[in-house]
């Protein structure tokens, strides 16, 4: 892709022949409302002008799913980069396994990712993006038949209906040899799910969360980086929380259909995490930038992560995270941030790379 900028922090992503920026464009926040993960109202045309400002200051791929906007967020992506000349598309990444009910789209989706489904939902995908393949796909979740429920804190429990891993990942495997995908991925997966799609194709991507809250992906990540997997990370700002711009007032002003509203980091935990996002403040100050791109950078400084994915709505959002990757965070940094996490008690995990 050609910039209007200086170039940004590349790393090859695993054994694939992609490089790709550390920073990538998350779309899941501009997927819009009437379903049941919805960020509340977006502007598209705002919401493609991020995606183009972002590719502008030179990241070089997006990453999306099919659920997001129960199509919409797809269907946007497509047509900010039908936009762009052949040269300066980006890599386009996408998920299936949740499946919802197009007669009830406030219902949580359901994880299915039987065979036939998830040929169905590529090509869904392949025309929402008009694409004729997909640069990376990935499960979302591992298949367990039952609905997908964020604001309660559990994914559903396994049902006789679950589809097991050896048979969804066989049929990624198929889609890759098919050519309909350039490389598969797994996001959600815990280490002895990776081990056993590793015995039947490698896994060229894994996508887990991950951020100075959430640390709980730290497993994980150490399996990626010793089988020599990419690792892109999702959230790694907590929804806007480690921004350094939310307050409890802001939260208390959430629309109505915002699923944040709900969620536990933006209530019982929120004090210990405005706490943390607090205490990145004198890092960033040191460092002459923002502090989200502060947070970000703490993700990246991880052995094992390729890149994070970085969600925004508005294009002078992204300016407030592009920078991330020049971020060279010392071992004092390091240190503070460790103690500020132990400090704040916000999340699980590690505190330290």
């Amino acid at each position: 892709m050609t910039t209007t900028s200086s170039p940004l922090p590349t790393r090859r992503l695993g054994r694939t022949d992609m490089t790709i920026t550390r920073v990538g464009f998350g779309s899941w926040a501009v997927s819009g409302s009437g379903w049941r993960f919805g960020w509340g109202a977006t502007d598209d045309a705002e919401s493609i002008s991020a995606i183009h400002h972002a590719l502008e200051a030179g990241v070089n791929w997006i990453d999306t799913a099919a659920v997001y906007g129960l199509g919409h967020s797809e269907e946007l992506v497509g047509k900010a980069v039908a936009a762009l000349p052949q040269a300066e598309r980006p890599y386009l990444f996408t998920k299936a396994g949740l499946v919802w009910d197009p007669d009830n789209p406030s219902a949580a989706p359901r994880r299915i990712m039987k065979p036939a489904s998830v040929r169905r939902e590529l090509e869904d995908s392949l025309r929402r993006l008009g694409v004729d393949h997909i640069d990376l796909y990935q499960v979302h979740y591992p298949d367990t038949g039952e609905s997908l429920e964020y604001a309660g804190g559990g994914f559903g429990a396994t049902s006789p209906n679950a589809t097991p891993l050896e048979e969804y990942w066989q049929v990624m495997a198929e889609l890759k040899a098919e050519g309909k995908v350039r490389a598969i991925g797994l996001s959600n997966h815990t280490p002895d799910l990776l081990e056993a799609a590793e015995r039947i194709a490698h896994v060229d991507v894994i996508q887990p969360p991950f951020s100075a809250i959430n640390r709980s992906s730290a497993a994980e990540i150490a399996w990626a980086h010793a089988h020599d997997t990419g690792v892109i990370v999702y959230s790694p700002l907590q929804s806007g929380l480690l921004t350094g711009a939310f307050s409890a007032e802001r939260v208390a002003a959430l629309p109505a259909d915002d699923w944040r509203r709900a969620h536990h980091d933006f209530t019982t935990g929120l004090p210990a995490n405005l706490a943390l996002a607090e205490a990145l403040r004198p890092v960033a100050a040191r460092h002459g930038v923002s502090v989200a791109e502060v947070a970000i950078a703490w993700v990246l400084a991880w052995p094992g992560i390729t890149g994070a994915i970085v969600g925004a709505r508005r294009a002078d959002q992204v300016d407030g995270w592009i920078g991330a990757a020049s971020v060279e965070l010392t071992g004092a940094d390091l240190d503070e941030i460790a103690a500020a996490i132990t400090g704040s008690g916000a999340g699980d995990g590690p505190a330290r790379p």
